[in-house]
């Protein structure tokens, strides 16, 4: 078998090691990859949105089946792309993607079926979004409506950062297009948990919950971020919160989507808040988080191949999906400086294996005469698993001082918040 995993971040690398371990897969290209996964993949060079380029390479090599990991080419239409040629994917065509190409989509669809979210008013013009602020409940969250890495999303205390917030936006356009119609919510308060799960539309199997850390210094200081590191499971999601958001949320959303004509299949990723109502969606991806994914994936015991090929054969209710009764801490080794102004192409070197059997999964470095060097704001994470969570973030921390290059910089507390939950309970 030979697969092709489009994207070059960490979640690929750690989706490439999982599907690694299926003896049947003989070869596994990335599309572009990186420097730091080419011992674990064929790196193409080739760019995630470079649509043609992609179809005419998988049909060239003779790809048996393509795995689509970032949202970029999802919502651009690479599966419907692929599969158009012959080839089958894990992931969301197109027209289902769009649940997070466009938050105000995303917004009008819970409103429709009584997805329970974050109160909201939705604006294409600058002028009637500013006259909303006057009176609006403050903090506010202000959205752009499509992709834009991640970071489109301001919360303002003042209603003079609202609307600096939405002027950014709207006028000075910092996200593009994106930013041409906007979402204004109300502030949920609460912690947050991020649910991915495998779904092909009509069965829907949660995998292990996750939590966070958005931002870049420790205590949940300074700005947001891509991701500084994440822990599973997730000490806030209880087997009764699991309940009530199958029953309210997962279930309602696929539902909601396949009577949309939308039916989604592949990876879809809640990122909930547990407020004093109850669990409420504050976001939706179309693909495997990330990093969640590095800490979800390595506590995955099924076999992962297995599965994708189950989704998008619509066979999933067929296919055993266990995880194991460990818990894993990953932290994000970055550039100092990330997510603003940061130095890269610092030689980087990672040993061959690692204390605790912990796993690196490479997301920001490139190979410059043979040396493998920095070439992103976020480096690479480094996982590890273990019976308790408090051994696993020790553990995870212990390999990364055994992983050297210049201007490293990673949060100290990855974890902290989960264990204090853990001893409230």
């Amino acid at each position: 078998m030979k697969l092709l995993v489009v994207g070059g971040g960490g979640r690929e690398h750690a989706i490439i090691k999982k599907l690694k371990e299926n003896k049947e897969i003989e070869t596994i290209y990335a599309l572009p990859g990186n420097g730091g996964m080419a011992g674990d993949a064929i790196c193409t060079g080739i760019g995630a949105k470079d649509i043609p380029a992609m179809v005419d390479f998988a049909v060239r090599e003779g790809i048996d089946f393509a795995v689509v990991a970032p949202d970029d080419p999802l919502v651009l239409g690479a599966v419907d792309a692929l599969e158009e040629a012959g080839i089958p994917c894990f992931g969301p065509n197109k027209k289902a993607a769009m649940l997070e190409g466009s938050k105000v989509f995303a917004k009008n669809l819970m409103k429709k079926y009584g997805i329970p979210t974050a109160a909201y008013e939705v604006f294409d013009d600058m002028g009637a979004a500013l006259a909303y602020l006057q009176t609006a409940p403050l903090p506010a969250v202000i959205k752009a409506d499509g992709l834009a890495l991640g970071k489109g999303v301001m919360i303002a205390e003042t209603r003079a950062d609202a609307e600096n917030a939405v002027r950014s936006m709207m006028a000075d356009k910092i996200f593009g297009e994106s930013g041409s119609h906007i979402v204004i919510e109300e502030f949920l308060e609460g912690p947050e948990v991020s649910v991915l799960s495998f779904t092909d539309g009509k069965t829907l199997v949660p995998m292990i919950s996750s939590m966070d850390h958005k931002r870049a210094k420790d205590g949940d200081k300074g700005l947001n971020t891509g991701g500084m590191g994440t822990v599973a499971p997730n000490p806030y999601y209880t087997a009764e919160v699991a309940e009530r958001c199958m029953r309210e949320t997962f279930l309602p959303t696929i539902n909601a989507m396949n009577k949309e004509g939308r039916t989604f299949k592949g990876c879809l990723y809640f990122g909930l808040m547990i407020t004093k109502d109850g669990p409420k969606v504050i976001e939706y991806n179309c693909r495997f988080g990330d990093p969640e994914t590095q800490v979800v994936l390595p506590l995955l015991e099924s076999d992962l191949f297995t599965i994708m090929q189950a989704v998008q054969q619509e066979r999933l209710s067929e296919v055993p999906v266990t995880f194991k009764n460990e818990c894993a801490c990953c932290v994000v080794m970055a550039s100092d400086g990330y997510p603003q102004k940061y130095e890269t192409g610092f030689p980087l070197t990672i040993p061959a294996s690692l204390p605790h059997g912990a796993e690196v999964f490479v997301a920001g470095a490139k190979l410059q005469n043979g040396q493998l060097v920095t070439a992103g704001g976020r480096v690479l994470g480094v996982t590890a698993t273990a019976p308790d969570l408090k051994t696993a973030i020790h553990n995870a921390y212990e390999a990364t001082e055994a992983i050297h290059f210049a201007n490293a910089y990673k949060r100290t507390d990855i974890g902290q918040r989960a264990l204090a939950a853990g001893k409230e309970d």
